[in-house]
């Protein structure tokens, strides 16, 4: 088989989707067709319609966009028939159903940003980051009836270094997510579509433990200052710098003020008092946890902007008394 014999469609939504698009665009891929998301209402009113980053880079290069509400609607299942791919490439999109994921003849295959059965879910960079992993990477795998399930059929790793968060994790996976979706269809047309996969159940040593990854909300990105510094620091730079890992700061008058922590440093320093007290020493604010003392680099109080710790202290006075809850 050959590259432009191949007929792809491909689905995907946010930033995250495009790099691989792109790629399959720029290296001569035959893509006849994407989906995506409908526009999302933007604006004080929600009177304007925002396209994703997928349909405005379909549009750009002048590919067919299809924007289903509904994923089983007829008309939008007879349009996407209509094209006769031969498989579908799908880059953080949605749930499909199996009308959908079954009508190409060679599959519909997954890029997941995580070494798959780990980090099942919505949110794998995230929670790779925050548990202290020093390696995630990407993992190609068909459909199936269940979430991040399917036989896998490549995997690439990529190594976390202890500085980074979760935009330098997403920005690495974003291009090692590209590169695996082109290899995997050169492993396609060379082999006329029949690949060796491998049950996720055969990847899974006896007694380990899976680690999942659901979608983050407002209270599970709540800072636990009961925890290790070492914990409080990747839960940090897990959130860093969206969601945002967030905290209260109470001061002596019982006044509540909510902080977002985008960034902490790890420190030697003895926890000298109860966790979430605050210790302010030469124009730097360190945090007690369970062991020892964390540094705060950067915040941003409820209706301010971002800033340096210093520069939060220059407005703030007597900080050693207030409480981090």
């Amino acid at each position: 088989m050959k590259k432009e014999d191949l007929r792809i469609v491909f689905m995907g939504t946010p930033e995250f989707a495009v790099e691989t698009l792109r790629r399959l665009v720029e290296n001569r891929y035959n893509v006849v067709a994407v989906v995506t998301q409908p526009d999302k209402p933007v604006g004080r009113h929600q009177s304007e319609l925002q396209p994703s980053q997928v349909k405005q880079y379909a549009q750009s290069v002048d590919l067919p966009v299809l924007q289903p509400v509904k994923m089983k609607d007829a008309d939008f299942i007879e349009r996407l028939r209509a094209f006769e791919a031969d498989v579908f490439v799908v880059v953080a999109f949605r749930m499909l159903p199996e009308v959908v994921w079954a009508m190409p003849r060679f599959g519909t295959f997954n890029v997941h940003a995580a070494l798959l059965p780990q980090y099942r879910g919505a949110a794998p960079i995230n929670w790779a980051v925050i548990n202290g992993e020093r390696q995630t990477g990407v993992t190609t795998f068909f459909l199936d009836h269940d979430i991040d399930t399917g036989r896998i059929i490549m995997q690439l790793p990529f190594d976390i270094h202890d500085d980074y968060n979760v935009e330098d994790v997403y920005d690495g996976l974003m291009h090692l997510g590209a590169d695996i979706a082109t290899q995997t269809l050169d492993l396609l047309i060379a082999n006329d579509g029949q690949l060796s996969t491998m049950p996720q159940e055969e990847m899974i040593p006896t007694d380990a433990l899976l680690h999942p990854a659901p979608k983050l909300f407002k209270d599970n990105c709540r800072i636990m200052w009961q925890q290790s510094a070492k914990q409080v620091y990747d839960f940090v730079r897990g959130l860093s710098p969206y969601p945002g890992a967030w905290t209260m700061l109470r001061t002596p008058d019982n006044k509540e003020t909510m902080l977002k922590i985008y960034k902490t440093a790890k420190t030697n320093r003895s926890a000298s008092d109860a966790t979430g007290t605050i210790v302010e020493e030469k124009g730097h604010i360190y945090i007690n946890c369970s062991d020892l003392q964390l540094e705060l680099v950067e915040l941003q109080m409820s209706g301010k902007k971002r800033m340096t710790a210093r520069d939060f202290l220059n407005g703030f006075h007597d900080l050693n008394v207030a409480t981090l809850l």
